[in-house]
């Protein structure tokens, strides 16, 4: 259970991965979404807040029902009201039906849930047969607040990504987070604004959508930075290519886990520069997988990507061992630690 990709974000994209790897290994897999699609005369339904998540419950719960005929309940968890309106359900129909319950927990957001949110959430985590979260740092949220969850990382399948040498090294940046207030994307704005006015020819591309794409173009436009390409939803099969024209990838979230669209520019050998976000600094690896720079510090990220445009082996080389990195991150290395958890062996 899980979003499908009519709501695009990592969630959906590692669901539907894992539902094609887990078929490809002979395992009988049901996918229930959390969001069914609506009627075609109630399309227009998605508009309106309320009414939407309405229409959604009354078309999901019912879904619920096709969970009797299952061995073992997948549930992808967010936080906050999604966990309440979506997996809560779920678990309450897993127990119902008797069934094995995995809570598969993906939100950067986890511990202001866990520590805000009390009788919502707590009596929940504790129906579940397991937790299963994709990093150390979300395990080690999880342990201090009594909860013991095994990591399972996110799989990215690199077949997909053509790797290749960024010679020369190139100002051709990208941004691929939706355009929400925790991914902060007005501070890679500014810091290509920076970067801009030194750098005639540099480039950015902003791929996403979110409540604050209206604010974000404004803010270009006011401020007359030029040469931002808002791209809006890319679907995955279109990624690839987005990827394969940029050569540095630049991230400002201020909440996060482990985003796959870092690992996406490790295997297409996109330089990465990142807040410390989350479980982001096992990932980009300050000086060996990528560059970190501080939250909200515009000049620090712009005097980074100066740095490696002045310094292209050594971004080669950062490259390198990125793509190197993303091998932990492919099916054939988690493969055996869902198949383990799926048919109750420890692992």
């Amino acid at each position: 259970m899980a979003p499908s990709l009519d709501i695009l974000g990592g969630q959906g994209v590692q669901a539907r991965s894992l539902h094609q790897a887990l078929q490809q290994e002979g395992f009988d897999v049901l996918f229930v979404p959390i969001n069914p699609r609506f009627p075609v005369g109630l399309r227009w339904v998605r508009r309106i807040p309320v009414l939407r998540t309405l229409l959604n419950q009354l078309l999901y719960l019912p879904s619920l029902w096709q969970l009797r005929r299952v061995d073992v309940l997948h549930v992808f968890s967010a936080s906050y009201w999604s966990f309440l309106i979506a997996q809560a359900p779920a678990i309450v129909a897993g127990r119902l039906f008797g069934k094995r319950v995995v809570l598969n927990y993906h939100s950067g957001e986890a511990d202001d849930h866990l520590t805000n949110w009390g009788l919502r959430v707590h009596p929940w985590l504790q129906r579940v047969d397991e937790i299963v979260v994709p990093s150390d740092y979300l395990r080690e949220v999880f342990a201090r607040h009594g909860y013991s969850a095994r990591v399972i990382r996110n799989i990215v399948d690199v077949s997909h990504f053509r790797y290749r040498g960024r010679h020369p090294l190139r100002p051709r940046l990208l941004s691929v987070r939706n355009l929400e207030p925790l991914y902060c994307v007005e501070n890679t704005l500014r810091a290509y604004a920076i970067l801009k006015r030194n750098w005639p020819h540099a480039h950015l591309t902003i791929a996403g959508y979110g409540s604050q794409e209206a604010a974000l173009r404004q803010w270009v436009k006011s401020n007359g930075v030029r040469d931002v390409t808002f791209v809006g939803r890319v679907e995955p099969s279109d990624m690839p290519g987005l990827y394969d024209s940029a050569d540095i990838f630049l991230n400002s979230s201020v909440i996060d886990n482990q985003p796959v669209s870092i690992l996406e520019a490790f295997a297409a050998g996109v330089h990465v520069i990142s807040t410390p976000t989350g479980d982001i600094p096992a990932m980009v690896r300050a000086g060996e997988t990528g560059s970190i720079v501080p939250h909200h510090d515009p000049q620090a990220m712009t005097d980074e990507i100066v740095r490696l445009l002045g310094n292209p082996v050594e971004a080669g080389n950062m490259a390198r061992q990125a793509r190197e990195e993303v091998n932990r991150y492919t099916w054939p290395s988690v493969c055996k630690d869902w198949q383990k958890l799926f048919m109750r062996r420890e692992v």
